[in-house]
């Protein structure tokens, strides 16, 4: 232009000039130009008074100049070559990429009319500190999904080819979906908005994060471990103690109840209904939440009396038979239990099969009859206890020992093992006499329970508490919906319209001093706060919301008792938890993750924290295995072939350096102790309880332990229609199955964003992306997951998806 001038500066930092032979961006000084952003000064500086220099550092002009965001060089005889846009500079790997130069390329590749009127966008999204670059183009109307794949791949190479550059995504819309520019072309920063917000809605989607992101930290390198002896002394020079801690002493609490006298809970049973005969042990409540039946203790007692009479008479049973209770949560599953002790025989409580999903239930069912032997010839015989005998049974059992088996416990565990545990009557006794001075349990306490009552510690305070303690449970049968697909009620929307109109009905939550979460597996801290924010409304206290913790060797080693501090959340460092180590950070750190104490330790428990591998004792604050001491702790698995190094390994264990005398049982379950500046009721300083995750449903990947739930929080995270998440492992690559709430063509859009989000939190690689239909995900009676469960119906192909993804 005549009276003007144009330089070439560099893109980046100080404006420069650059070479002859390097390309920069464009500048020109002319009175043709703009001169300002109106009202904006600080753009304007940026972009119209430009002052370049050369390499010396002296200005060119003292004239200003005006960046034109054109990529290009100045030739021979000073003509000017354009290469492209400033926008549309990509660096990726340290290296610089024009996205008009990946556009010339994909639109070159064979079939050249498969985009639809050219129409292709491309741009860099940031993951794991470095840009990856995204394809987006419209695919014509009368595509198939083979052609689609096909000029995928064929990009890809060709890509790769020439600008040595990997894609990281590349996806395919339909025709005349990409939004538009008021001239027609296409809307980049829009189209990259809604990638990212998962709105896109693509019909084909490639994802390469394998082939692309190389910057991954380094795997972790096992390094030889340091011996038990070695840990302990350590702690000792450096002052920090060996974490173990303890509930009560059960010897020194004073405790004047008469069911104390007593081995066994037939004989505390028999007591009660001699001495308060009309006392009301049980009141049921039906869907409505009215009263539907109720039960005293003399009822109770000529009821199981009954039953213990119907099973000598027509069940020929001797002492020590195994009789499978199958009841709806009820009345009749307490008095058919006390019927069994009554008989002498040992019950197991089994849940009936559910007539919607009678296929997956049956199953189970048979096998805990077949495993707990609770089977004669051909097959069990099968009593119905609505035609009862009038007349009692001679004389009520008394067990010989109270050592010998009360009941069994089987459970299908999150990793899908059906085990069943060994309570003797010792220890159920000592269970129950735990949990009532933990909660302050008497005749006139009452208790609203909502649990699976078949097993842990939903069965225990289900069925023995009250008869032990005396006080009133109020039974509430949990409704189907628990194990099934959630009604719309459940969700935080249907949740909410619910409280106004029980608030609306008077309902006043005020006077619950005690709202116990009951769980075998790390607290859910966000759905304890949800919960407690849900309700607050009615009176609720978020102080009174709290979990507790037991497995298969002990029922129930935590519960929030009535007395003793509040509990607590820490904050620890995902990266280091992720190495076996334990670092404290602040609420709101980067990679954080609270935790959220288990209860309080039962009266009569200890606990220590030891290495699964060496068997040594830890460090106060030091992740690792938690291993627990208690009078009702389990005796044994339940095994009709009799594995007896698992049962010894897991029940019987001795540390490897310091107590090795007293016998351990393993949890299986990794956590840590930390000594708070709170006070227990004891006037000691608190020790509280972390609980980590399980040990058989962490994955090792890249040398470092995952446990799912971290994976799957983040996943949830990451789209509004993402309404649950299972993770799990298949031939070293990760699989994320997300349950999608909304329409099919928004499945495609959560491929990209759950690879995006495993990748920067986690540094990993998700191989495959399932999206399925709400529901999809197994979860059993206590709310866990069954990841094993989904990971055999992925293989068998028996999910029935709506998109899977293999990522390359």
């Amino acid at each position: 232009m005549p009276g003007g001038m144009m330089c070439v500066v560099r893109p980046e930092g100080v404006p420069q000039l650059c070479r002859t032979d390097e390309v920069g961006e464009l500048c020109v000084c002319t009175v043709a130009t703009g001169t300002s952003y109106y009202g904006l000064t600080g753009m304007t500086k940026n972009t119209f008074e430009v002052f370049p220099v050369t390499s010396s550092g002296t200005p060119l002009s003292e004239f200003p100049f005006t960046r034109t965001g054109l990529l290009g060089f100045i030739g021979p005889a000073g003509l000017i070559f354009v290469a492209g846009k400033m926008d549309g500079l990509m660096l990726v790997g340290g290296r610089q990429h024009n996205a008009d130069d990946i556009v010339a390329t994909a639109l070159a590749v064979e079939p050249m009319k498969f985009v639809y009127r050219g129409r292709i966008a491309v741009f860099s999204i940031t993951v794991l500190h470095d840009e990856r670059i995204v394809v987006v183009a419209e695919q014509r109307p009368d595509s198939t999904e083979e052609d689609s794949f096909q000029w995928m791949s064929r990009v890809l190479q060709a890509i790769d080819g020439i600008h040595q550059v990997g894609v990281y995504c590349l996806a395919l819309v339909p025709s005349n979906t990409l939004p538009k520019t008021p001239l027609g072309g296409i809307h980049l920063s829009e189209t990259k908005q809604l990638f990212l917000e998962g709105a896109l809605h693509p019909c084909n989607v490639l994802m390469c994060p394998h082939t692309c992101v190389t910057n991954l930290p380094k795997p972790r390198q096992k390094q030889p471990e340091i011996g038990p002896a070695s840990v302990m002394v350590g702690n000792l020079v450096s002052g920090k103690r060996i974490a173990q801690a303890s509930g009560r002493d059960l010897v020194q609490i004073e405790d004047n109840d008469q069911a104390r006298k007593f081995l066994f809970l037939s004989e505390v049973l028999q007591w009660r209904a001699q001495t308060t005969p009309d006392h009301v042990l049980y009141t049921l409540l039906n869907c409505r939440g009215t009263i539907a039946s109720s039960l005293t203790c003399v009822q109770l007692h000529k009821r199981a009396e009954k039953i213990a009479g119907m099973l000598a008479e027509r069940g020929h049973l001797q002492d020590g038979d195994h009789v499978a209770l199958v009841y709806p949560p009820g009345i009749d599953l307490i008095v058919a239990f006390y019927g069994c002790l009554y008989a002498g025989c040992v019950p197991i409580t089994v849940r009936p099969p559910h007539p919607q999903n009678i296929s997956t239930t049956l199953p189970t069912v048979k096998m805990i009859v077949e495993v707990s032997r609770s089977v004669s010839g051909a097959g069990p015989p099968i009593m119905d206890t609505d035609d009862l005998p009038k007349k009692k049974p001679p004389l009520l059992h008394k067990p010989s020992n109270p050592d010998i088996l009360a009941y069994l416990d089987f459970s299908v565990s999150t990793t899908g093992m059906l085990a069943g545990v060994k309570m003797s009557h010792t220890a159920t006794s000592a269970f129950c006499r735990s949990i009532k001075l933990q909660c302050e349990l008497y005749p006139s306490r009452e208790v609203a329970i909502c649990l699976d009552p078949y097993c842990g510690l939903g069965f225990v305070l289900w069925c023995l508490c009250s008869v032990y303690s005396g006080h009133q449970s109020i039974l509430i049968p949990p409704p189907q919906s628990w194990s099934s697909t959630p009604p719309s009620g459940c969700r935080p929307s249907g949740l909410g319209l619910q409280t106004d109109s029980l608030k609306a009905r008077g309902l006043d939550l005020s006077r619950v001093r005690t709202c116990v979460v009951v769980a075998e597996e790390r607290p859910r801290t966000a759905l304890t706060q949800s919960f407690s924010k849900l309700f607050k409304d009615l009176g609720l206290h978020p102080r009174a919301v709290s979990t507790s913790f037991g497995c298969r060797v002990n029922l129930a080693i935590c519960l929030q008792g009535t007395s003793g501090p509040d509990p607590t959340t820490v904050f620890v460092d995902m990266r280091a938890l992720r190495h076996d180590r334990v670092r404290l950070v602040e609420r709101g750190s980067p990679h954080s993750l609270p935790l959220m104490e288990s209860g309080k330790i039962l009266p009569g428990v200890r606990i220590i924290i030891a290495n699964p591998e060496t068997k040594g004792p830890m460090g106060e604050s030091h992740l690792g295995e938690i291993w627990v001491q208690s009078g009702h702790n389990s005796s044994g698995y339940f095994t009709v072939y009799g594995d007896e190094t698992l049962q010894s390994d897991h029940f019987n264990s001795r540390l490897s350096f310091g107590d090795t005398q007293t016998l351990w049982a393993r949890t299986g379950y990794l956590g840590f102790l930390r000594r708070t500046e709170l006070t227990d009721a004891s006037g000691e300083r608190h020790d509280a309880l972390y609980v980590v995750g399980a040990l058989e449903e962490a994955m090792e990947l890249r040398g470092m332990r995952y446990h799912p739930i971290d994976i799957e929080t983040s996943v949830i995270r990451t789209h509004k229609s993402i309404t649950e998440c299972a993770v799990f492992t298949w031939t070293n690559l990760l699989v994320v199955v997300v349950e999608l709430d909304g329409s099919e063509h928004e499945a495609l859009d959560l491929v990209p964003l759950v690879t995006n989000v495993v990748l920067e939190e986690h540094y990993l690689i998700v191989g495959v992306v399932v999206v399925v239909d709400i529901g999809v995900i197994p979860i059993n009676s206590r709310g866990e997951k069954q990841r094993m469960h989904l990971r055999d119906g992925f293989l068998a192909d028996q999910l029935d998806p709506i998109y899977v993804a293999y990522n390359m």
